[in-house]
């Protein structure tokens, strides 16, 4: 049975940083995407960052480029999620999310699996 297991949310003030761990568990890690989605009430859900675990591409939303960083430790099926500069617009649950195939694949949300997510809240 997959499981993801998030950890790192939390409040934080505007400017801060908060890094959020995924780890995954049941699931043949290699050669696979992971990576994050966020939601807030009222809104669809949307893909934040993403990374293949087999060769390291990753993906990020315009909102967030150059200032989340997306990152694997393949020795502990581990995805990390690293966010600076953080704004109070950013506030939302993210969820971790991971599926077998690539980023295109994972953006669909089709077949992904889901971690119970996270709440993550940016005050001005």
């Amino acid at each position: 049975q997959v499981q993801l297991v998030e950890s790192g949310g939390g409040s934080v003030q505007a400017g801060g940083s908060l890094r959020l761990s995924c780890a995954a568990s049941g699931y043949t890690y290699a050669s696979n995407c992971m990576g994050w989605f966020r939601q807030t009430p009222g809104k669809a859900r949307e893909g934040v960052a993403a990374i293949y675990t087999g060769g390291g591409s990753t993906y990020y939303a315009d909102s967030v480029k150059g200032r989340f960083t997306i990152s694997q430790d393949n020795a502990e099926n581990t995805v990390y999620l690293q966010m600076n500069s953080l704004k109070p617009e950013v506030t939302a649950i993210y969820y971790c999310a991971a599926t077998h195939g690539g980023i295109g694949s994972w953006l669909t949300q089709n077949n992904n699996y889901w971690g119970q997510g996270t709440q993550v809240t940016v005050s001005s």
